[in-house]
């Protein structure tokens, strides 16, 4: 029986390596070596196969019996699906936000808004990711629904590569930053309904803009 420092050691790793797989420091389909890992970590090899347990139950890797543990990223088609999901929990999010948002919370998504216009203007898309991320959640946080909060923050993690990247794709952080006032316009004035259509268009990775988040990606080694 593992005892709970045994646990803790293990939650720690498997979040260590999380990041480090939606970060893509792991290709898909590397193995990963029980040895080496407990060589990073400075462990055993005991709370390395309890992470590596953790993180094949999020699908980010594959046990297979007798050869190992190995990273799964997700390909063109799978991607599209999880943004097209990913669409649809921001579009609900939006809609609660605009009928139950509180003066503070209003004032939140305000303040990460601007904070993205900031990070434009100095020409940080890097910084811009950072804030948009910040503005997403304040969305969450003023939905009210905490289920459906946990829903988004977990795909928005998943994504966090590709969502980053899309940012870097020429004009897209401008563009992002005229979508993300005229949500704010919505939620603000409560229209629920227009705040859910922009929201899943903000998010949604369709036509052009899939085609050129794919290429983008192929050339940076998908």
């Amino acid at each position: 029986m593992q005892s709970r420092g045994d646990q803790s050691t293990a939650h720690r790793i498997a979040a260590d390596l999380e990041i480090a797989i939606l970060k893509r420091e792991f290709e898909n389909g590397v193995r990963l070596d029980e040895n080496e890992l407990s060589a990073r970590f400075g462990v055993s090899r005991t709370p390395v196969r309890e992470a590596l347990g953790r993180l094949a139950l999020t699908g980010l890797v594959v046990q297979m019996p007798r050869r190992g543990t190995f990273v799964r990223q997700p390909g063109p088609a799978e991607l599209l699906e999880m943004f097209e999901v990913m669409a649809e929990l921001e579009a609900s999010c939006g809609r609660l936000a605009a009928r139950r948002a509180d003066a503070s919370q209003v004032e939140a998504i305000r303040k990460a808004d601007t904070a993205c216009g900031n990070a434009l203007a100095a020409g940080d898309p890097n910084a811009y990711y950072a804030e948009n991320e910040t503005f997403h959640q304040a969305i969450y946080d003023a939905s009210g629904n905490r289920f459906l909060v946990g829903k988004a923050l977990r795909l928005q993690r998943r994504l966090m590569f590709f969502r980053q990247m899309q940012l870097h794709l020429r004009g897209r952080p401008e563009e992002s930053r005229t979508e993300h006032a005229a949500i704010f316009v919505a939620i603000e004035s409560g229209d629920g309904d227009r705040a859910a259509m922009l929201l899943r268009a903000h998010v949604a990775v369709q036509g052009e803009r899939f085609h050129s988040l794919v290429v983008h990606l192929n050339r940076n080694e998908w």
